[in-house]
């Protein structure tokens, strides 16, 4: 009998991008507007701050980029070198601690903070890559639309009921991926920094449920 990855399974998946979402209305919101997960987004505002010749400006998009990229270079590097149960230890640890210590930074930290919360979202869209089967990603949602717009279109087109159940799963996704936005922003008026920690202590939950099967399958 296959045992299912647990970094497959759906419910994790819905902690991640509930976190994920998080996040972003996180950085954007309390972080004076940058994207922790939409890199286009801070290429596009990066790009009209050195139009503009705010070069100053400018920096606090492009570290994150940097930072971000580092991200998914580490999840690789420790990916190549450590078999799954390690690489899951090691990749959570590291998000984790990235996030959390990113809540202790005040509004002149900013960019700290943000370049702390980027690297982390980088190696948890490494880490976590599919569900069920189908690749998705946690932290944003262009992707997972076009894919679950693409499996609807084909259902109504075949009433093939597989496609119809993947179309499903997506927008699960995007919906908690909205959910958690909604949730990050509303903490923030009430949490202020330590908003982040929330989206800790989930990924905390997800890396113990994954840290316990992996435990019961090295038995």
């Amino acid at each position: 009998m296959k045992i299912k990855q647990m970094s497959e399974t759906f419910l994790l998946a819905m902690i991640i991008t509930f976190s994920g979402g998080l996040q972003d209305a996180y950085t954007y919101f309390a972080r004076n507007k940058v994207f922790a997960n939409a890199q286009t987004g801070n290429i596009v505002l990066m790009a009209s701050k050195l139009s503009d010749g705010q070069y100053a400006d400018a920096i606090r998009y492009v570290f994150p980029l940097l930072s971000f990229a580092l991200g998914i270079f580490v999840a690789e590097q420790i990916q190549g070198y450590y078999k799954e149960a390690n690489f899951d230890i090691a990749n959570g640890l590291g998000v984790r601690v990235s996030l959390f210590v990113s809540g202790f930074f005040n509004e002149n930290g900013n960019l700290y903070a943000n370049c702390l919360v980027s690297f982390s979202c980088a190696m948890q869209v490494q880490a976590f890559r599919s569900v069920h089967g189908y690749p998705y990603a946690s932290t944003m949602c262009i992707g997972n639309m076009r894919a679950g717009v693409s499996a609807f279109s084909h259902w109504m087109r075949t009433k093939n009921e597989e496609s119809l159940k993947k179309a499903l799963h997506y927008i699960g996704i995007i919906i908690t991926f909205a959910l958690g936005a909604t949730v990050g922003y509303s903490c923030i008026l009430y949490l202020g920094m330590k908003t982040i920690w929330i989206s800790s202590t989930l990924l905390l939950i997800g890396f113990l449920m994954m840290f316990i099967q992996n435990t019961e399958r090295s038995r």
